[in-house]
């Protein structure tokens, strides 16, 4: 069964045209990231899914049913938000039971509920503590705990790791991909950072100003993107564009190159001069211009480069991406 579907989902702010025409279908079980740009309509899709906010034009179905006038409590769905968004005035049980008391579930069922969550999320020694006394990884943790034991049809997570230090979102991003594997459930997720889509997705929806750009699995969007703008959100460092005319005379395309398919040769046909040089232990990034533009080239292991050398650069075969005047991928 679909878990979600979306057929020409249309939301207005008054005049401003926020979610256009978007489509889209998420499967039983399925892994889906919504990302783009700060205001491209990510976190208001989640909305709208939610029945947060009421959808302008179009339909949602959330496991075959027609839900746009169906309220946020009888969707079926639990939603994870940045904000952890607990009570402070109740301990971790009672966050995580207080949904499961409203629809009026047995104590039993809600004991066994919340017990097989906190021990998906290691949480059995914090039942009895308040929100305050928890670090913002065990809050975390906590809401997606209020979640799970609803048993939902789909869970939406609004970029739910954004307070999270870097070594506690590594942690927390590989608890959730843990918990997809184990509850085998369909799972949406919003966020601006490329490396949890890669990570998590099994399928990721990328948006620019309200309209779905490209939907594909991580690596399908990587190598295939369909235009520019999708082949320069995706990949860090970012995908470098240069004339192509800097290697063909006249040639008025846009050539697009990875920074790790570009590598250091005698004779490249890419003259660049370094500007800065960044030391990640198992790579070099190297920074410079070629003929006015900036390059980032991605080397592995460790390199003595020194800012204001010149370096000969090519590109590894069949990995060079053309896109004409409006960005479009050409030959794809």
């Amino acid at each position: 069964m679909t878990a979600l579907t979306l057929h020409n989902v249309n939301k207005f702010f008054g005049a401003v045209h926020v979610l256009k025409d978007v489509n889209l279908e998420v499967e039983d079980g399925e892994f889906v990231v919504f990302v783009g740009p700060s205001g491209c309509g990510k976190s208001t899709l989640l909305r709208v899914i939610a029945g947060l906010e009421d959808v302008s034009s179009g339909d949602i179905h959330i496991g075959g049913e027609h839900v746009n006038f169906t309220p946020p409590s009888k969707r079926g769905i639990a939603m994870v938000f940045q904000s952890y968004a607990l009570y402070p005035h109740l301990n971790v049980r009672n966050n995580m039971s207080l949904a499961l008391k409203q629809e009026r579930q047995t104590k039993d069922v809600i004991d066994q509920r919340i017990a097989e969550a906190t021990r998906m999320l290691n949480l059995e020694d914090y039942l009895d503590r308040y929100p305050s006394e928890l670090s913002g990884g065990q809050r975390q943790r906590v809401a997606i705990g209020r979640a799970i034991v609803r048993h939902p049809k789909l869970f939406l997570f609004d970029e739910p790791l954004s307070n999270l230090d870097a070594a506690l979102r590594m942690n927390t991003r590989l608890e959730i991909a843990n918990l997809h594997r184990q509850l085998e459930a369909s799972m949406i997720y919003v966020t601006h950072d490329q490396s949890e889509a890669m990570t998590l997705a099994d399928k990721i929806v990328v948006l620019r100003d309200g309209h779905v750009e490209q939907i594909g699995s991580p690596m399908e969007l990587y190598n295939n993107p369909v235009n520019q703008f999708v082949a320069g959100f995706l990949g860090s460092p970012a995908m470098n564009f240069l004339p192509a005319g800097l290697l063909s005379e006249g040639d008025e395309r846009t050539l697009g190159v990875r920074p790790e398919d570009l590598y250091l040769s005698d004779n490249g046909p890419l003259k660049a001069r370094v500007e800065h040089v960044e030391q990640l232990g198992g790579d070099t990034n190297v920074i410079g211009r070629v003929n006015g533009q900036q390059v980032t080239a991605r080397l592995f292991g460790q390199h003595a480069i020194e800012p204001g050398r010149e370096l000969d650069l090519a590109i590894s075969d069949g990995k060079s991406y053309y896109f004409d005047g409006s960005g479009v991928r050409l030959g794809a």
